[in-house]
């Protein structure tokens, strides 16, 4: 009697929401998101257009000993290949698919490296790398050299062990010491030498030490106007522009600012003409922050999920040198991510796209480091590397499952209650996925889903279907069936889910069918 006295005499009215292609949002309430918004986007990525299942992984190299805990890429001339260091103190060389041969490099003290590739005057190019505990380590396409005060590529002034970062700038490559607020140099395109110091404990007031540095280059090309940005552990962000440290005239303090404490040491990615740090105050990027307050949080990158950083850095922040935390791009899929180390073997990741800045977050790839090689992104796991974002749609040959819960809506009146009745999803696939599809009422954050019948399409196999008979190919095509849901309430949410394998999925739109009663019935 309630619902049939709430919805007489109202018409039914129908209609449509765009998939949530605004993104995971834990920064507004519940009853105040954008109805393009998410309370819940996982393992689905929002695109300019749509929601797209997000690709899948496989397994690259296999057989390496230990957790892989740096993945390095060198990459001169046409020649590109991919290393990677494992928690044992071995070095692999795994640009090959496949089980890996004997190690390059063994008795290493641990699997976290920093890395640059470099070019010197006599045009051989290196990849130089550093841990902060052994000497640092230098391939020049052929042989692996550890470099001290007397290899045959040396550098003195500074025990090279406790070099623990290493960055190239305006043609000289930087070390800092670690535990030490102290950066080293070399002379102009060496890569050995007489290593110069430049002290930051009189610029840093808060004290602390060294966490990373990087480039920062304004007008988005190596230029004039490259900086040298260091971020210490208390959240200090130092500048400096010039070209020769030893020379008042051509070297300067650009300005020192605060930020949150950095996460990890692996905290800055240079992206286009910015860079990003990761902090205690979400994903910055340099030419926001320093222009702006600390206090205005909607600089940050991540403002929209600041509820989920700020709980994984509460939980999984802490030591500078945890494993896990990183800043990864890939430009080929338009997308940056942080990387959240939230248990030993278990990693999610918050995932911006680049275009839109709509977040998702992922769960399923279990990544203590990430590195692009030839430009698909490849993470390290337990004596394995995999490739990811591939378009096998599968997680190492399983199910990917996905689950979205759009914004709740009070489709136009916010006091008068809605009866829900059906549901039609549009969604586009190549296959037959397992989708579900329901409402959710009043922020019930529950899963109310019921299953929605999806119609294959059937497509010839080349080598075995008959010329002109079979239907060729395996297009994306559009599934739009109505659906029966019910509920009772002022607003309500649609709910995704999938759990699927080797098959594409994107949500473009949803239209409800409601019918509305009086205000406060």
């Amino acid at each position: 009697m309630a619902v049939r006295g709430m919805v007489q005499g109202a018409a039914a009215q129908v209609q449509s929401l765009p998939a949530p292609v605004g993104g995971w949002n834990v920064r507004d309430s519940f009853a105040n998101m954008e109805p393009t918004d998410a309370v819940t986007l996982v393992n689905m990525f929002p695109t300019v257009s749509n929601v797209t299942l997000r690709g899948g992984y496989s397994e690259h190299a296999t057989g390496l000993d230990g957790e892989v805990q740096t993945l390095m890429t060198y990459s001169y001339a046409g020649s590109t290949k991919l290393y990677a260091i494992t928690s044992t103190g071995k070095l692999y060389d795994v640009t090959t698919a496949g089980a890996v041969g004997a190690p390059a490099v063994t008795g290493l003290s641990n699997g976290i490296w920093e890395y640059i590739n470099v070019t010197n005057t006599a045009g051989t190019h290196y990849l130089y790398a550093v841990n902060g505990v052994d000497k640092p380590i230098l391939w020049d396409g052929t042989t692996w050299l550890r470099v001290d005060g007397s290899s045959t590529v040396a550098i003195t002034g500074v025990t090279t062990t406790t070099l623990i970062n290493i960055c190239l700038f305006k043609n000289r490559v930087w070390f800092f010491q670690k535990d030490t607020l102290v950066a080293w140099y070399l002379p102009t395109n060496a890569v050995g030498g007489a290593a110069q110091m430049v002290d930051l404990s009189a610029v840093a007031r808060f004290g602390g030490h060294l966490v990373d540095f990087d480039t920062w280059t304004i007008d988005a090309g190596y230029g004039v106007d490259d900086n040298l940005v260091f971020v210490t552990s208390n959240g200090e962000v130092i500048v400096y522009s010039g070209t020769d440290p030893a020379s008042a005239s051509t070297w300067a303090l650009i300005g020192v600012w605060k930020l949150g404490s950095p996460i990890g040491t692996r905290c800055m990615l240079k992206w286009g003409g910015d860079l990003l740090i990761l902090t205690y105050d979400g994903l910055m990027p340099m030419a926001g922050s320093l222009q702006s307050s600390r206090l205005d949080p909607r600089v940050a990158l991540s403002d929209k999920i600041q509820g989920a950083i700020t709980a994984a850095t509460t939980n999984y922040g802490g030591d500078h040198a945890a494993v896990g935390w990183q800043i990864v791009y890939n430009a080929k899929r338009n997308a940056v991510w942080i990387n959240v180390p939230v248990a030993t073997g278990q990693q999610e990741q918050y995932v911006m796209n680049t275009i839109t800045k709509s977040w998702a977050q992922f769960t399923g790839w279990g990544a203590t480091c990430w590195e692009n090689f030839n430009d698909d992104p490849y993470f390290g796991g337990t004596n394995k590397v995999y490739v990811a974002w591939d378009d096998s749609y599968a997680d190492n040959g399983a199910n990917i499952g996905a689950v979205a819960l759009q914004a709740f809506n009070y489709f136009g009146s916010r006091a008068v209650k809605k009866y829900f009745t059906r549901a039609r999803p549009s969604i586009f696939s190549n296959g037959s996925p397992a989708i579900f599809v329901g409402m959710n009422i009043d922020f019930d954050t529950s899963n109310t889903t019921a299953p929605l019948t999806f119609t294959p399409t059937t497509s010839g196999t080349w080598g075995t279907s008959v010329w002109d008979a079979g239907l060729w190919g395996n297009d994306n095509v559009i599934q739009n069936t109505w659906i029966g849901i019910t509920g009772i309430g002022y607003c309500g949410g649609t709910q995704f889910q999938s759990a699927s394998q080797g098959i594409q999925i994107e949500w473009a739109s949803t239209d409800i069918v409601y019918q509305a009663g009086w205000a406060g019935v």
